[in-house]
């Protein structure tokens, strides 16, 4: 059992603590799912949890806000049961995180049905040159009689191939570089729009390359106003960011509870593994790295719940800290557990993989230290 002792931190409130156990409750009913067929296991877990009600949690209704606290706790609890139920809770928030925040009532048509789970929605900014530098997209919308004309790629899509509708970035000119960026609602049927390339990666998720051509959508498409593009990514992504180091934490959460069932049935020279003050001092090195991680995430969670307009830094803070000392407990486990750690198919063995790509999504590491620093140096 998974320490629980943060939930009474006064960061939460009770309605979390009530959030967190009914999830609790679920999560041992239903995960992990069976991983064969990964578009078939997203498919069917957007569909449960939306029927079960934990997708209300990854859009605001209209007039409320997002919950990030709320969103961290699911992300942390999923990730610790199955890192694909993570995953496919993560991508309806950040795939309708634009029309949570920007969307018209036209658009949140669109939001009512990811949060039901009836349908999958996928955010489509990253292109073959431009991952972190949001300001360098190339995709173009130009602007015709009836709307707009999308042209051009983008890649590493999570939900790409099985999402219904995609928020698309694409370069509308008003200015150069960030300025001239807008955003789109793209269903997936629309004419000129193909899934190019489906990608595979070392943790099976549903990612692919897609490709516009002449793809005609009408100006009620456009989310927020010309020109925002850049606004609404980064506004985005200052929530999820937190939740990207929420879900780590779950992994890295999971990986010492299996160290701690492991060196306590594992015996060595006659004695638990645990005997050893070499393994004991890993234990308490991850279960430091556990409760710091904790700390920066729902610190970013609260600030932001508080009303802070930004959590520039404390998001970057969260995400960093919490992904890059995931991956380190994470090797821990491996370490502890010895051949078995390697063993495909394994808990620490599926967890060393499932955490390596969260160090470069939504901003890889490096990308994080220039956040921070700037936001320092320009304070």
């Amino acid at each position: 059992m998974s320490d629980k002792s943060f939930l009474n931190w006064p960061f939460l409130e009770d309605r979390h603590r009530h959030l967190a156990e009914q999830l609790e409750t679920w999560c041992d009913h239903n995960l992990p799912v069976n991983h064969g067929d990964i578009d078939a296991a997203c498919q069917g877990l957007v569909r449960d949890l939306g029927a079960a009600g934990f997708l209300e949690h990854s859009g605001a209704a209209e007039h409320e806000r997002l919950d990030v606290r709320s969103l961290c706790l699911i992300r942390e609890t999923l990730a610790r049961h199955d890192g694909l139920a993570d995953f496919a809770f993560a991508m309806q928030g950040l795939g309708m995180g634009a029309v949570s925040l920007f969307g018209s009532l036209e658009q949140r048509t669109w939001l009512e049905k990811t949060r039901a789970g009836t349908a999958i929605s996928a955010f489509a900014l990253t292109e073959p040159a431009s991952g972190s530098d949001v300001a360098n997209i190339q995709m173009t919308a130009m602007r015709d009689s009836d709307g707009y004309v999308l042209n051009g790629e983008k890649t590493w899509i999570s939900n790409g191939g099985i999402a219904d509708v995609y928020v698309v970035f694409a370069r509308t000119g008003e200015a150069p570089g960030a300025k001239g960026l807008s955003a789109f609602l793209v269903p997936a049927d629309t004419a000129g729009f193909e899934i190019a390339e489906r990608l595979e990666v070392i943790a099976p998720h549903p990612l692919a390359r897609l490709t516009f051509t002449e793809a005609r959508i009408p100006e009620s498409a456009r989310i927020g106003n010309p020109g925002d593009g850049f606004k609404i990514a980064m506004s985005v992504l200052d929530i999820f960011r937190s939740t990207v180091g929420a879900a780590a934490l779950g992994f890295a959460r999971r990986a010492l509870d299996e160290t701690l069932k492991r060196s306590a049935e594992r015996q060595l020279f006659g004695a638990p593994l645990n005997d050893l003050q070499m393994v004991q001092g890993h234990i308490a090195d991850m279960a430091l790295d556990v409760d710091a991680a904790a700390l920066l995430v729902y610190r970013a969670a609260w600030t932001k719940d508080m009303g802070a307009p930004r959590v520039t830094r404390e998001a970057a803070m969260a995400k960093l800290y919490a992904t890059e000392s995931a991956q380190k407990v994470i090797d821990k486990a491996v370490q502890i557990h010895g051949g078995d750690g390697v063993r495909k198919g394994s808990v620490v063995e599926s967890l060393y993989r499932e955490i390596r790509a969260l160090r470069i999504y939504e901003g890889a590491s490096d990308v994080q230290k220039i956040v921070i620093a700037r936001q320092l140096i320009g304070s």
